[in-house]
């Protein structure tokens, strides 16, 4: 059986520390994640270098928990620490959200990054997150360098799905520190909220604050950089299309008519932003019941293969509608870390998005 990361947090509340509460109620587990098969590594930040060098016991104490769990293969627990400077630097810098600066010229690159590709939907509910998640996954599996900046600015769920936890670092004081997860370098502004905090704002503070997180970030040397955008086609996609060079977007829809309605509006906003749409995906497409294996079409089936043949662009393939894929989100450990017809999919996807260049 799947180790869950809610098992693996309980049994971490049992570590007990030396002046007193435990290592999860005090805030010190950072970038939980859970790779296939039962792979389990974590990090234990300590409040300074002192307590952490105190804290080898506690480590050691919480390796020891985590691996006697059932379906956990092997741990491992990397102790770091705050510095003086990260404490009195990190917070302000941090700090997202801001009217956009002025930008100079024609549209923006960003440094180290081959191709940005924007992965969008024309409407909520159709599994674009999952999609991008999984599709970030599956492409470093096959050897690419691979970013994931969630831009869901109100509904950011890439941290829970891709199982990274903790606030970024910024160790200059400048340049913002992404996590890490599965292989993807991971930024997403839910990083750096406090739980259940929304996000209240205006147009010119959301764009800042895309800008804040493609410029400040320091992603690295990537070959593509997927943008999880926020469903329909507002301010995000204009000014993700208007002001950044764009090498392509991905439409994902479900199969029924009205999905398919709101996806021909996010095609044709891309067409006047002169963003290449490469390709359309149908999620949710067929449901193989898992007690009798009868295969039912739940929201229709190949619904957006036909528009995608209709509007000349290519279909890069179908999803099936699966339990383990929801469950494996809600678990911080992607569907496409474990076999099965999901993961064959998103593996068939990547291949064609690689050949064709574009990743």
């Amino acid at each position: 059986m799947a180790i869950s990361r809610e098992d693996i947090v309980k049994s971490l509340r049992q570590v007990s520390l030396p002046d007193g509460g435990d290592i999860v109620s005090r805030d010190l587990v950072r970038a939980l994640s859970v790779d296939s098969p039962g792979a389990v590594r974590f990090v234990l930040e300590a409040p300074s270098a002192e307590a952490a060098k105190a804290m080898e016991p506690v480590r050691q104490a919480a390796e020891r928990v985590v691996a006697g769990l059932d379906g956990v293969t092997s741990v491992s627990v990397v102790l770091t620490a705050h510095t003086p400077a990260a404490q009195q630097k990190a917070p302000p810098d941090l700090k997202i959200g801001r009217h956009p600066t002025p930008q100079q010229g024609g549209p923006a690159t960003v440094p180290g990054i081959d191709r940005l590709l924007l992965v969008g939907s024309g409407k909520g509910g159709v599994g674009k997150s999952t999609v991008s998640a999984n599709l970030a996954v599956s492409l470093a599996r096959q050897g690419r360098r691979v970013g994931l900046l969630d831009a869901d600015i109100y509904g950011p769920s890439q941290p829970r799905m891709m199982g990274v936890t903790g606030r970024p670092a910024s160790p200059d004081g400048k340049t913002i520190e992404p996590l890490h997860a599965h292989g993807v370098t991971v930024m997403s502004l839910g990083l750096l909220l406090k739980e259940r905090e929304a996000v209240v704002w205006r147009g010119p503070m959301l764009m800042g604050a895309l800008q804040q997180m493609l410029g400040q970030v320091a992603w690295g040397e990537l070959d593509v950089l997927l943008i999880d955008l926020p469903p329909g086609t507002g301010d995000v996609q204009l000014t993700l299309g208007q002001k950044y060079k764009v090498d392509g977007a991905i439409i994902v829809s479900t199969p029924q008519d009205v999905a398919l309605l709101d996806a021909r509006r996010a095609i044709d906003m891309f067409e006047r932003l002169k963003v290449p749409v490469v390709g359309l995906i149908e999620n949710m497409s067929t449901y193989i019941c898992p007690s009798c294996g009868h295969e039912a079409h739940l929201f229709g089936h190949g619904g957006v293969a036909s528009e995608a043949k209709d509007a000349g662009m290519p279909f890069l393939g179908a999803l099936p509608l699966e339990l383990e894929t929801r469950l494996a989100g809600d678990a911080g450990a992607p569907v496409v870390l474990e076999d099965g017809a999901a993961s064959e999919a998103y593996a068939a996807i990547a291949r064609r998005l690689v050949v064709g260049g574009m990743a």
